[in-house]
């Protein structure tokens, strides 16, 4: 299947894409059909509801504002993110929400939205049903959706599992295991990136491509900027402070101090200043999914910061991190509900590695290589957030990720890509990993950290 680099960096909000971007995509398709067939002047009331680990963390991490606002025909790359709280509570208060932004009908949230926490929709954890019905109650029109991870929305079949419509766009080098991809690259000449770019085209020019990148690249330094410069405590009821400006105050009053490990609390810092933005529901990109939001920006922070990065690498560096998550998601999964954080922060340490690697010099057999040790060390990373809330532990495990991309990439880069792991393995033992995990290890809330954990 074809997979273009903006499907898998998508500009969003927080704090999750599956729970927060996916279903908001969801809920726009579903009101955006009703519209085009005609049937939306009809409609008397809509009836929503979410499954499993949806529905388990879904009011932590924002899924019930998501759909309304979803309703209401809003899109998470342009929805106005510092008029959310003011749009979910007048709809909470009126008990009213105008559907595609046009057609006004009762809604009161805690009767039509329902969190079936303890029921899952066979094909997915993150499922929702949407039904939308006439005055008489009758049904005017009934969706299911699966919210698969990176904000990807997708429908199930006659069978009832989760329909992928495949892009089947001819592509230059088309690959679906890193061994077909280092195969194109020995045959060609060419870098992972090339690769990709060359892959790429197949839907845009090359001056459309670069400036894609560049607005990705733009939307996360702002993104690291805003989290180093708001203070005050996170969203949620646990009473979480920020840390990013404190952190980045001091780091900067001792910029001159000549210790060598400062480079990676700078590393640290933005991660955390994105994960903090994204647990605020600010403005991010999937890379690949929110709750990992912050590695790729703190490693390319990295490089453009402490390696004389320019945007030529910045463009190259996204290109072989997209590659990378291409496999990926054709081959395992990027949903903390399906395999655990491991498929979230384990991924993007991985894409970050492999991408670090190449921009550094690398040949696609060291990028390949440190994409391998990036998942490695990886595997068997649950998702159990406290509270629901994409807070604690997901913040500084974005940080400790990016850490560990650099180290990955340096060790890479230190050996001749040779080694005894290939990439394809790890990626179908994360696959084999996710499924013996346990639910209450994969974004429920039920285990872990999560029910061991005091909240105050």
């Amino acid at each position: 299947m074809a997979v273009s680099i903006f499907e898998l960096f998508k500009v969003g909000v927080g704090p999750s894409s599956s729970h927060t971007v996916g279903p908001m995509r969801a809920a726009r398709l579903f009101v955006t059909a009703l519209a085009e067939e005609g049937s939306l002047p009809r409609v008397a009331g809509v009836h929503v509801g979410l499954y499993g680990a949806l529905a388990a963390t879904g009011r932590g991490h924002g899924s019930d504002t998501a759909v309304m606002l979803g309703l209401e025909g809003e899109d998470p790359e342009t929805v106005d993110i510092e008029a959310v709280d003011e749009r979910v509570g007048a709809i909470r208060e009126r008990g009213r929400l105008r559907l595609a932004g046009e057609h006004e009908v009762a809604f009161h949230h805690r009767r039509q939205l329902v969190m079936n926490k303890r029921r899952s929709l066979p094909a997915h954890p993150n499922g929702m049903c949407f039904t939308a019905v006439d005055g008489d109650g009758a049904v005017l029109a009934e969706r299911t959706f699966y919210s698969v991870g990176g904000g990807f929305v997708v429908e199930p079949d006659e069978s009832g599992n989760a329909r992928v419509v495949a892009d089947t766009t001819p592509q230059a080098y088309p690959f679906r295991t890193a061994a077909e991809l280092l195969g194109h690259c020995q045959e060609t000449g060419l870098p992972v990136s090339a690769v990709m770019r060359a892959n790429e085209r197949a839907w845009r020019d090359d001056d459309g491509i670069s400036v894609g990148l560049r607005r990705i690249h733009d939307v996360m330094a702002a993104c690291v900027a805003n989290g180093c410069a708001r203070d005050g405590e996170l969203p949620g009821g646990m009473h979480v402070r920020r840390r990013a400006p404190g952190l980045h105050e001091r780091l900067r009053e001792r910029e001159d101090r000549g210790d060598p490990l400062d480079v990676m609390d700078w590393v640290s810092l933005y991660a955390i200043a994105v994960n903090e933005e994204n647990a605020s529901g600010g403005r991010v990109v999937t890379a690949p999914t929110n709750g990992a939001a912050g590695i790729i920006p703190a490693v390319l922070h990295y490089y453009t910061g402490f390696r004389d990065g320019d945007d030529a690498g910045v463009e190259r560096f996204l290109l072989t991190a997209g590659a990378i998550a291409v496999l990926y998601k054709e081959n395992a999964s990027i949903s903390g509900a399906e395999v655990g954080c491991q498929g979230e922060v384990g991924v993007a340490c991985s894409m970050a590695a492999g991408a670090l690697a190449e921009v550094l010099g690398g040949t696609p057999e060291q990028v390949e290589n440190a994409a391998e040790i990036g998942m490695e060390h990886n595997l068997g990373l649950t998702c159990d957030p406290v509270g629901g809330l994409v807070q604690v532990p997901c913040i500084e495990r974005n940080a400790m990720g990016a850490v560990k991309a650099i180290t990955a990439a340096r060790m890479a880069l230190r050996g001749d890509g040779r080694h005894f792991v290939s990439l394809d393995r790890v990626i179908r033992t994360m696959r084999q990993t996710g499924a013996d995990m346990k639910t209450k290890y994969k974004e429920t809330a039920r285990g872990g950290l999560a029910v061991n954990v005091t909240e105050c």
